[in-house]
């Protein structure tokens, strides 16, 4: 009668205590963010691609950008939020009649949607209408100061002249620059002396 007794009170026992281990068990399981990101080799922010794309950015019914690249990545989720163009980046700004006043080519480049910070590298070259052009590593445009700027070696090239130095500083429409550390040759006017 006792081994009956201790037979029907481990029975029960066992049926109170084995589902509230379970319940316990199963309430502790939790997924780790970081664990799943790992594992299936995707980050939480959100990446928007696309390939052989073309961006127009116009201003007051005027379009003022035209930009085309290979690929084409938009991340809104990011800490600052960007959007790269890279590969055959090319990008024409047009004046205020609508004529393409510069062109821009670069192997890459970022543009930083909450500033309106753009950075572009590799193969960075820039032809104005009137013929004159940069060539450089790398070109910055600050959108607080409304510059160009870089610290990188820059080339000018004109019909007249060609002008070589470290670092430069410019203006929107590339009417006003300068080169920051100049080398190498510049030819004056007779009776000129440059300062």
């Amino acid at each position: 009668m006792i081994n009956l007794l201790r037979k029907y009170h481990l029975n029960n026992i066992t049926r109170i205590l084995v589902p509230g281990v379970l319940f316990i068990a199963i309430a502790s399981c939790k997924n780790d963010p970081g664990e799943i990101d790992a594992l299936t080799g995707r980050g939480s922010k959100q990446e928007d691609k696309a390939e052989n794309v073309t961006l127009i950015y116009s201003k007051d019914g005027k379009v003022k950008l035209r930009a085309y690249a290979k690929y084409f990545i938009r991340n809104e989720s990011a800490n600052p939020a960007f959007i790269d163009m890279n590969r055959d980046l090319k990008a024409e700004f047009f004046d205020s009649s609508g004529k393409v006043e510069h062109v821009l080519t670069a192997d890459s480049s970022r543009y930083y949607t909450d500033k309106g910070d753009v950075i572009v590298w590799d193969s960075v070259k820039v032809l104005s209408a009137t013929g004159q052009e940069l060539t450089t590593p790398e070109l910055i445009w600050s959108n607080s100061i409304q510059k160009f700027f870089t610290e990188k070696p820059v080339k000018i090239a004109s019909a007249s002249e060609v002008l070589y130095g470290e670092g430069l500083e410019a203006n929107s429409d590339f009417s006003w620059y300068q080169i920051l550390r100049p080398r190498g040759t510049v030819a004056v006017n007779k009776g000129e002396v440059p300062k």
